[in-house]
């Protein structure tokens, strides 16, 4: 167990600069674009404040009566995890050219014969990058979210204090513990989701003695234009788009964004009842049940164990690259 740790730490410490930096700067350029909104408003005279989407929070604010107050708590909920819609995006990016480079890289410069001399077994390695990328990266992310989603609220709090409208008795009402276990809630899920893409991706990095890229992207992308060229799932009742949803999107589908929640995107929030909805969503207890339910999760799941067991197989005679 201390040896998995280990191999574990390695793997973040090699990759610190995705991992770590890339979630840190991407929080911090989201709550200056936050702040730079702010200022702009308050240079130009914009009174609004907090707008999401095409609904103006101040405005609801000042609008609702005293029972609408847990409506917009609710909303607080939202806000808090807004911040983790670009964190995901960068996570996705991360995630995918981590897991393709993972094997390749120790044989393209000659350490895998290094690793090879310690006794360390081929699927402990395998386990090990598997566990940094979908576990130690997520976590990492998803808490960085959290935090530039609370101290975006601080932010307008603040700002729309100053004009009169007291939110701060309405934060105290939020679920910040319920919606942060919410979010945590995502790291196995998004673990089981991206089994199949990360089996695909390491696969291919144990594969490849050149262009790893080139082998992860174009064999599902060539056989879905050759399936939809020939109609090849009319026979069974089905269209093309199946393929390309749930073949060529799960061999990518280390972007948490594409999990299916049943809600629609953030941007598409108009008004306070659906954003008061979402963040009833998000602060509810067991709000990945359906999720877990589906079945195509689980048999994502088989098909990424077997691959990720190809791919231990593969890097135990795969030791050198071209390139």
């Amino acid at each position: 167990m201390k040896t998995f740790y280990w191999l574990v730490k390695r793997e973040f410490w090699e990759h610190r600069g995705g991992f770590l930096w890339a979630p840190l700067v991407t929080g911090g350029v989201f709550l200056l674009l936050n702040l730079m909104g702010i200022v702009t408003g308050e240079v130009f005279g914009f009174r609004h404040g907090i707008r999401f989407g095409s609904m103006d929070f101040a405005s609801a604010l000042n609008h609702l009566g005293p029972n609408d107050a847990g409506k917009i708590a609710m909303v607080v909920d939202t806000l808090m995890v807004s911040s983790s819609v670009l964190l995901k995006l960068v996570l996705g990016i991360v995630v995918f050219f981590y897991l393709l480079g993972s094997l390749y890289d120790d044989r393209r410069d000659r350490s895998l014969l290094f690793w090879k001399s310690l006794p360390l077994s081929d699927t402990e390695t395998v386990a090990s990058k598997l566990v940094a990328g979908l576990v130690v990266a997520p976590a990492i992310a998803f808490v960085t979210s959290i935090v530039a989603g609370l101290l975006m609220l601080a932010m307008y709090a603040t700002a729309l204090s100053f004009h009169g409208v007291n939110v701060w008795p309405i934060l105290a009402m939020a679920h910040p513990l319920r919606t942060v276990s919410g979010m945590l809630a995502m790291i196995p899920l998004y673990l089981l989701w991206a089994l199949p893409s990360a089996g695909w991706l390491m696969l291919c990095s144990a594969w490849a003695r050149s262009k790893p890229f080139l082998w992860a992207v174009v064999p599902p992308v060539a056989a879905a234009i050759v399936v939809g060229w020939f109609n090849m799932l009319g026979g069974f009742g089905l269209q093309t788009g199946w393929f390309w949803k749930n073949i060529v999107g799960r061999a990518f589908g280390v972007l948490p964004n594409g999990i299916p929640t049943g809600l629609g995107p953030l941007g598409e929030i108009e008004n306070v009842d659906k954003a008061a909805q979402l963040g009833q969503y998000i602060a509810t207890e067991n709000v990945y049940g359906p999720i877990l339910a589906r079945t195509e999760l689980w048999a994502g799941v088989v098909i990424g164990l077997a691959l990720l067991a190809v791919a231990a197989w593969l890097r135990r005679w795969r030791t050198e690259s071209s390139v």
